[in-house]
Parts: structure tokens; C-alpha cells; sequence
């Protein structure tokens, strides 16, 4: 029997020498600094434990952690187990302080690390140092350790305890370090913990230490801890002392030792083979590791989809960003960039990312439309702009584009000049395009299903269903573009001429001559709850539309029974119906019109032209949308397929359309990256939605681990204006309501919501659409008057209040609350 062995044995395995010995013998045999030292091997401890073991196990069975002490401490360690201990410590020198720590064998593990369910004796010294070894060894048995075990599977009869005596460093400093990110995995990153004195004060959470960031051979980020307390030697052990003043709040690395540290961390990292916890310590300005371990819990290998990092811009979340609430898979974000290219070209400026995907979220960049604004002198554009995207807080600067304003005008104008041209050619397809879109949408899918090679579905791609996508997104980019700034403008005369009242429902009935496509939803549930069509018949016109239309990976309505009766459910208690709502906001709209001619009558007939022009291109703009949405279910079926005929299945959602045509062509390799994807869109959709507005350079991560995190905006220049209580935004719909209010965060909440209740939320979009019967009132975050909140609350009549950017933070579920539409403001009548 070997009772002790030397610290770099080769024979130092996990069943010799225990997790924490296998592991430093594994470091010091790389030529890593670890302190002198040595091991008690788990055969010392088996032949001291052989004469009561039975009595252990029979003890720890009922839970007897006291009888268990008891055993070990009526017994010595002596015999040739004592003399060999004796002999490896005074190889170390004259009465040399050493740290004695635990480590069993059932330690370590991927997956558990028992991490601190044994024990460690620091400063001890020649005449404590067998008790200490017993010690070590009765605490595989302590209350924790027995529970830990049992709590994981691992049967007490299989564990046994080594124990590793090293030569203690009278650290001045000491700390933990990981060499990937503990939080999102990432491995181009590690995070160093560092305070004064022994490490015992940060391993066992007693002090708030420095945290020191570093990536790509740079610190990048420094937060200094108030680290009140250090753990520092004493005779025959250690005690916690306070922090001299001047030292609680000074850094303890450098710039260069921090770097240092990461280098040595990264060796440790390439050793193993993967992310590690690595404990160190400091002493004269040199480093030392006294334990490693792999990260145990830490979330997979991840990527970052973050378009915040490329530059300072202003991006938002509004308008679009709300039909896409989302985290998008890979394979949405390509469709949506593909859509953004045909639909949006009249926005983009050569250069700039006009749309970028931050956390897996849709979001736009206002700084291109702001640097666009000013470079043409039209300062009023600003507030078209917010009208579209929602207001901007008061004092917050727009970062400009790096561009001269000459090169601005001389790029935007010849795309101005193109634009006009395509949108005049598209347009004069596009009624043709609405009324053939429906069957050549069903007939892309059904050649989709027919498709029975991965060839042959590429080839489908290429000649049919990316053509079709494409003349959607070209089409609704037309439709957007007729009626120029009309949908602002005159909105904005209306309300000067007959108030915001009056101008709101003169707006409304923009579907007397069609259905308007974002109330379809309620139309068709309407019918269907009537009897007056079928499932089908409801989901070939309306099952299209939904709460996650864009995410291809989300079924559609029409796909998805369970959502359709849940609907009809929510149809059965409303307090009105959709028709006799807007029955009565045609009434209003009537009235608002007969007072118009009255007080204008000269100008009715010229107004009634221009808003008749206004609903049309509202019309327009909601119906081509719609079919845009439709080819997105062509885009589903294609996906679906995909993973069908390839036998990979859901995987295809977790890579771009590149990578998806190129494992139709064969080429496997891209599936390779399919495991990091989703477990970064994982990752993101954990997180809580991101603020509306973004202003610079982003970490998703650390915003929502942030209890302080704002909702509303974030800037990295660190000039965000202070947090209101007060709850005001736009006025999305007049109307003066008071009652309870029903904080939802998705529509798929909807039942929780009661007739007679205000909806409060983060945003809507079509998929909320069948809710808004049921209500008193809504209120949202993120919205603006042109937001899909405003228009259906508008058209039937129901109060709105948009984009007060605090609602959801402001309001608690169960609040009463008072809700007036034409002047913005929310107020909290009473609590729950």
C-alpha cells in the first residue's frame, strides 16, 4: 500500500488521489506553478476506515452524520500511515505551514463539482497535521456531504477521500478566475475575481471582489469591489480581518497581471481541454494555482448575434420589430434580412446595416434615417419619424452616421431616383399580385410537399419560391411608398384642424371598401365562432396571420388546432362583438365628419378625398403585408421539408439559407454548427425582451442580469435620462376608461385576461388582435401612431395609449388604473 505519493505522480488518477489531486498532479506535471506538496492516497484512507466502515454506511443510511464523527474521532492515525505522512511533510521543510484539502473521489465530475462539501484546513503545521488529515477524511461523511450524494445518485459505498497537503503561499492576494464566461459559456472571454489576503474570502462569498474582464489579449471591462474583509494566517489557522481603509476599494491587479493571470488560465484551458474554474493565488507579484476545475453547470459553447458591437448607432424596436417580438432562429433572421432587402431598399443608405439582429432581436437603425433627415435640412421629418417608431426621450443625442453630409445626399439621391421608378413598375402589378397571391401560395406549398428529393426542393427554391417571396417584399415596399408621407401628414392636419378626437375617427373605416388584413383575425374567428365558415375555410384566408408570423419555427394558426380554440374561447365572453364595435365607431365616425363640415364646410369635400386616398394606401400597406406573411408560411413548408427529405429535422431552423441550400446540395459540414446555435438562441430566448430603444454597444446578457435594467432604453454612453413614474406615451386611440389592469406579457396569456379589463403589455401585433374585443383599453410600451396597437384600437373605438416605454414596469397586474387616450396618460387610481 502507498499512503502518500508525490504531488506530480504520474499514478496520481481520480481513483488514487481523488477530483482535486487528480487535477493538480495534472498541473504540475505540465510545469504549471503549483505549491510543493503532496498525496494521501485513497488507500490510506480505506485501511484507516476498514474496521468500522459497515458502522459509516449503516450510519449514513439513517442520516447519522453525528454518529459518523463520532467513529472518527475515537480513532488515531498511526502506524506506517503516520510515519509516511510525517516523512513526505518534512521533505517540505522545517515546520512548513501547509493547507491540507479534501479530495474524494465522487468530486470534480462533469456535471458535479461537490465543491465545498468536504473540508480544507489552511496553516497547519508539523503537530496538527495528522488530525487535520482525519479530519479531512471524517468530512466525506459531514450532514452536506451524505446529502449532496444522495441528492445526485452517486451511493455512498462508492466513495472514498484523498487528501492533498501543499505548502501554504502567505498570499497577499488571491481570487478565482474562468476561462469562459460562467453566465453565456462564451470562450473568448474570462472573468477574474481577485481581493486581498487568502482566497478563502472570495471562495466562500465573505467579500465583493474586483472583477476583471478580458478578451482578444485586452482588459475590456474593470469593476473595483468594496472588499471590507481578507482571510489572513494566524497561529494554527487563519481569521477574517477587515480591509485597511485605503486598500477596500484600490484595485488588486494590474492591467498587466490581469493579462498575465488570462494567459496562465488560457494554458490551463488548452491542457484540459475545456473551460475551467481555476483558484489562484498572488504572493510578491507571483502567480500560483491551487485548484482547477472544469466549469460545471456552464452553459454550452455559444455564439454572439450582436449587430450593437459594429458601431454607435440609435436602434429601436419599434414599428417592425414589434411584428417580430421574438428571438429569431438563424433561418428566420435570413428570411427577415431577405425581406428587409426587397421591402425596405428605398431606407437603406450603402454602408450601414439598415435592420441588425442584437440577441436575437429585430432592430432598426434610426441613426441612418436621423443622419438622412438632417443631411436634406428636414429637421420636420424627425417627428414623422417618430411617429412611425415612437418617441425618443428628451435629451438623448441621435449618433450620426460617420459620413459627411455631401456623401449622404450623393448616395441617397440616384437610389431615390431608382426607387421611384420600381415602386411606379411594381405598382402597376400589384393588384394582380393580391389577387392571385392566396392560390399561388397554396400552390408553392403543395409543390413543396410533392417534393421528394433534397435536389429537386433546392431546385424548387431557385425557380419558384424565392421568386415569389421576393415580388411579395417588392410589392409591399410599393404599397408603403404611394402614398409618400400622406400617412403622417395627414393625421397630423386632421388633428390641428378638429382635435385628436375628431381626427382619430375620421381615419377609421380605412375597410369600407376591403377588410382592413390586421382585423382579419377577428373577422374570421367571428365567422368561424358563427358557424358561418369551416376551420378550413377559416385557416386557408386567415390562418396565415399570428403572434409569431415571421418565426418560421413557430406553427402557424392554421396549423395549430389548440390556438384556433383557445381564440373561439376568448370569442365566447367578449364584451362586445367585433361587428357590433365597429358599428359604433361608425357612428363616430359619422358624427366627426358631420362636425367637420360644419366648422369646415368648404374643405369637406377635398378632405374626404385626400383621407379616402389615406385609407387607401392603409388598405394597401395592411393587404400586401398580409401577403407577405402568407409567403412566409410557403417558407415554413419549405424548411419543414428540408428537414424532412434530409432526415435532420428541426435542426435546418438553426442555420442560414446558405448553409440549409448547401446540405440540400450534400454538404453536411454546416450541421456541424447546430448544437452552438441553439444553444445560443436558447440562451437569448431566456432573456426578458431588450429595451426599445439601444444606443451603442450592447451585452444582453449582463443588461438582464442587471437588477437596475431599464426597459425603455439603454445607453452605453452612460447618459440615460432618469426613470419616471409617471406612465405617458402617444395617443394611440381617444377615449377616457378606468379599470383594472392585466399585465401580459404574450397573447398566448390571454385567458388571464378578463371582459372589462385594460391590457397592459410590452407590445401587440396581429396575433393580439383577437383580444382587443375583450378590453377596456390598451396600453403598451413600445408603439407609436402608426403601430399596430393604435390602428385596431382606432377602428374599433377601444382607448390607447402607446409607447409609454415604463407600462409594464409602472403598472402591476391587478392595479386600477385610469386610461386617456387623446392625451397620452396612464394614472394609477388604485392598488390590487
Amino acid at each position: 500500500m502507498k499512503a502518500v505519493i508525490p504531488l506530480d505522480d504520474a499514478g496520481a488518477d481520480l481513483a488514487t488521489v481523488g477530483g482535486k489531486g487528480a487535477s493538480l498532479a495534472a498541473l504540475a506535471r505540465a510545469g504549471l506553478p503549483v505549491p510543493r506538496g503532496f498525496h494521501i492516497t485513497t488507500e490510506a484512507y480505506r485501511a484507516f476506515v476498514a474496521d468500522f466502515r459497515q458502522e459509516t454506511l449503516a450510519a449514513a443510511a439513517a442520516g447519522d452524520a453525528e454518529r459518523i464523527a463520532a467513529l472518527f474521532a475515537g480513532r488515531e492515525v498511526s502506524g506506517p500511515i503516520a510515519t509516511e505522512i510525517r516523512a513526505a511533510y518534512a521533505a517540505l521543510g522545517d515546520d512548513v505551514p501547509v493547507a491540507v484539502r479534501s479530495s474524494a473521489t465522487a468530486e470534480d465530475l462533469p456535471g458535479m463539482s461537490f465543491a465545498g462539501q468536504q473540508d480544507t484546513f489552511l496553516n497547519v503545521t508539523a503537530d496538527g497535521l495528522l488530525d487535520a488529515v482525519k479530519r479531512c477524511w471524517a468530512s466525506l461523511w459531514n450532514a452536506r456531504a451524505i446529502t449532496y450524494r444522495e441528492q445526485n445518485g452517486v451511493p455512498h459505498d462508492d466513495v472514498a477521500l484523498a487528501v492533498v497537503v501543499q505548502e501554504l503561499v502567505d498570499a497577499d492576494a488571491a481570487g478565482v478566475m474562468f476561462t469562459a464566461d460562467p453566465v453565456t459559456g462564451a470562450r473568448d472571454s474570462t472573468l477574474i475575481n481577485a481581493s486581498w489576503g487568502l482566497g478563502e474570502a472570495v471562495v466562500g462569498g465573505h467579500v465583493t471582489p474586483d472583477t476583471v474582464v478580458v478578451s482578444g489579449g485586452a482588459v475590456v471591462e474593470e469593476r473595483t469591489g468594496d472588499k471590507t474583509v481578507m482571510t489572513v494566517r494566524i497561529p494554527g489557522g487563519t481569521r477574517e480581518e477587515p480591509v485597511p481603509e485605503d486598500m477596500r476599494r484600490a484595485p488588486v491587479l494590474t492591467g498587466s497581471q490581469a493579462l498575465a493571470l488570462a494567459e496562465l488560465g488560457a494554458r490551463i484551458q488548452a491542457l484540459y481541454g475545456t473551460p475551467m474554474d481555476v483558484e489562484w493565488v498572488r504572493r510578491a507579484g507571483a502567480f500560483a494555482v491551487v485548484q482547477a476545475r472544469a466549469i460545471t453547470g456552464s452553459a454550452p459553447q455559444v455564439e454572439e448575434w450582436n449587430d450593437s458591437l459594429k458601431s454607435d448607432y440609435l436602434w429601436t424596436s419599434g414599428n417592425l420589430g414589434e411584428a417580430i417580438p421574438d428571438v429569431m432562429t438563424p433561418i428566420t433572421w435570413s428570411f427577415v434580412r431577405l425581406f428587409i432587402d426587397e421591402a425596405m431598399s428605398a431606407a437603406a443608405l450603402p454602408g450601414f446595416d439598415l435592420v441588425g439582429n442584437i440577441g436575437g432581436r429585430f432592430y432598426m437603425n434610426l441613426s441612418i434615417a436621423v443622419s438622412i433627415a438632417r443631411a436634406f435640412g428636414m429637421q420636420s421629418r424627425l417627428s414623422a419619424i417618430e411617429q412611425v417608431f415612437g418617441r425618443l426621450p428628451p435629451g438623448l443625442e441621435v449618433p450620426p452616421l460617420e459620413m459627411s453630409r455631401l456623401r449622404i445626399i450623393t448616395s441617397v439621391l440616384p437610389t431615390a431616383v431608382h426607387i421611384q421608378r420600381k415602386v411606379r413598375a411594381n405598382l402597376k402589378g400589384m393588384r394582380a399580385f393580391l389577387a392571385s397571391s392566396l392560390e399561388r401560395c397554396e400552390e408553392l406549398r403543395a409543390a413543396i410537399r410533392s417534393a421528394s428529393s433534397a435536389p429537386e426542393l433546392a431546385g424548387l427554391w431557385s425557380r419558384a419560391v424565392e421568386p415569389h417571396f421576393v415580388t411579395a417584399c417588392r410589392m409591399l415596399e410599393a404599397a408603403g411608398r404611394q402614398g409618400g408621407s400622406m400617412l403622417v401628414l395627414t393625421r397630423d392636419r386632421l388633428r390641428t384642424m378638429v382635435g385628436e378626437a375628431d381626427a382619430d375617427a375620421m381615419l377609421t373605416g380605412v375597410s369600407g371598401e376591403g377588410e382592413l388584413a390586421s382585423l382579419g383575425l377577428i373577422t374570421g374567428l367571428s365567422r368561424l365562432g358563427a358557424g358561418e365558415i369551416t376551420r378550413e375555410t377559416f385557416a386557408r384566408f386567415y390562418g396565415h396571420r399570428g403572434p409569431h408570423e415571421f418565426e418560421v419555427s413557430v406553427p402557424r394558426p392554421g396549423e395549430d388546432p389548440a390556438w384556433i380554440d383557445a381564440q373561439l374561447a376568448v370569442l365566447r365572453d367578449m364584451r362586445a362583438g367585433a361587428d357590433d364595435m365597429l358599428a359604433r365607431q361608425r357612428k363616430s365616425r359619422e358624427e366627426a365628419w358631420a362636425r367637420f363640415a360644419r366648422r369646415h364646410p368648404r374643405q369637406e369635400a377635398a378632405m374626404r378625398a385626400r383621407v379616402e386616398r389615406w385609407a387607401g394606401v392603409v388598405r394597401d400597406r395592411e393587404a400586401t403585408r398580409s401577403e407577405v406573411i402568407r409567403a412566409f408560411w410557403v417558407l415554413r413548408a419549405f424548411v419543414l421539408r428540408a428537414g424532412e427529405l434530409t432526415g435532420h429535422g428541426d435542426d435546418l431552423f438553426h442555420l442560414y439559407l446558405d448553409e440549409l441550400l448547401a446540405v440540400l446540395g450534400g454538404d453536411a459540414a454546416p450541421l456541424e454548427r447546430v448544437p452552438v446555435r441553439r444553444a445560443t438562441y436558447e440562451m437569448y430566448a431566456a432573456l426578458p425582451p431588450y429595451p426599445t430603444l439601444i444606443v451603442g454597444r450592447f451585452d444582453p446578457v449582463r443588461w438582464a442580469a442587471d437588477p437596475g435594467r431599464r426597459a425603455d432604453v439603454y445607453d452605453a454612453r452612460g447618459a440615460v435620462p432618469p426613470a419616471v413614474d409617471t406612465v405617458t406615451g402617444f395617443p394611440g386611440a381617444p377615449g377616457v376608461v378606468e379599470g383594472v389592469a392585466r399585465v401580459l406579457a404574450r397573447p398566448e396569456d390571454g385567458e388571464r385576461l378578463q371582459p372589462g379589463e385594460i391590457l397592459v403589455t410590452t407590445l401587440t401585433n396581429v396575433g393580439w388582435t383577437p383580444l382587443f374585443p375583450r378590453v377596456a383599453a390598451v396600453v403598451t410600451d413600445i408603439g407609436a401612431p402608426l403601430s399596430h396597437a393604435s390602428i385596431v384600437a382606432r377602428e374599433l373605438g377601444i382607448p390607447a395609449v402607446v409607447g409609454t416605454g415604463n407600462a409594464t414596469t409602472r403598472v402591476r397586474d391587478g392595479d386600477r388604473i385610469r386610461v386617456d387616450g387623446a392625451r397620452g396618460t396612464v394614472e394609477l387610481v388604485g392598488p390590487p
